[in-house]
């Protein structure tokens, strides 16, 4: 009997150990399972991160470095005149006068406090080339000169002006004085140009004309800003002055027309070098006298 027990004891744990196993295998089984399920997981957590560095090339190479800004800007081709030498120069037209000025001083050493831009007149700082109209081809007149050049004139203009500023605060108003009522009692010109008064304008591109001269006789006066001169007509001739030369500009409304101006060029260092113009349209004043003198002098 203790045999037949013991053998069965025997054979029950023989067939205990296939259940044994089988339970080893499923557990096997669900820790591949699992190893696999989490492989899916890090598979699907990391996928997103290659499509963010995807976008983010695909943003990186979107995003422009700004070097080429002034490539994308609508631009004119000018042709730059200075001291009887050309440049070509192409400028965004959106760039302002004062912006051209700096341009100009790249190409030809001219620092721009000393430079008179022409174009249709004296060309404005503050406004842009499209607000002034310059259109491809355009050409632009520079005068100036150097420092070197200003500092060798014998005779300082601010010392001229000076002198005679000092001279018209002792004198009674000009169109009181005798030689200058001899001409205004004249009367207006009937062909006058209108004036505007309270408002200033650039030079017109004809010539201001209509205008008389201090021998009472008809005068005209044209600006010749590609040759710096000045041009003022008569009847009987035409004297060519450069601008240069003109050390002074004198001017004084009318009284009972103060629409329209008494203006002197001073061509020399006395008063009997003026060169008197009466009923001179006031919106030109300022033109004229930026244009002769020069904004960009510092006398």
């Amino acid at each position: 009997m203790a045999t037949q027990a013991g053998s069965e004891e025997v054979i029950m744990e023989t067939e205990a150990k296939p259940e044994e196993a089988e339970q080893l295998g499923e557990e096997a089984e669900k820790g591949e399972d699992a190893e696999k399920v989490e492989d899916a997981e890090k598979g699907d957590t990391e996928t997103p991160s290659h499509t963010d560095a995807a976008d983010a090339t695909t943003q990186d190479s979107s995003i422009s470095n700004g070097d080429d800004a002034d490539d994308e800007q609508e631009k004119v081709d000018l042709k730059i005149i200075w001291n009887k030498n050309k440049y070509d120069l192409k400028i965004p037209v959106d760039n302002t006068g004062a912006q051209l000025k700096e341009k100009i001083h790249s190409l030809t050493g001219l620092p721009p406090a000393m430079q008179k831009v022409m174009y249709k007149g004296l060309l404005p700082e503050d406004k842009t080339l499209r607000e002034i109209k310059i259109t491809n081809g355009a050409k632009i007149m520079v005068v100036g000169s150097t420092i070197n050049d200003v500092l060798a004139v014998n005779t300082p203009k601010e010392v001229v002006q000076q002198e005679v500023k000092a001279e018209e605060n002792k004198k009674e108003p000009l169109c009181r004085q005798k030689q200058h009522r001899k001409v205004l009692d004249k009367g207006k010109p009937d062909d006058i140009m209108a004036s505007v008064k309270g408002t200033k304008e650039r030079l017109p591109t004809v010539p201001l004309s209509g205008m008389f001269n201090k021998s009472g006789g008809k005068v005209r006066l044209t600006f010749k800003l590609e040759q710096d001169q000045l041009w003022i007509g008569t009847k009987e001739r035409t004297e060519k002055v450069p601008m240069g030369s003109i050390k002074n500009v004198v001017t004084e409304p009318i009284e009972g027309y103060e629409d329209y101006n008494m203006m002197a060029f001073q061509l020399g260092p006395t008063e009997a070098s003026q060169y008197w113009v009466y009923w001179v349209p006031t919106q030109f004043v300022d033109a004229i006298k930026d244009t002769v003198l020069g904004k960009w002098q510092y006398f």
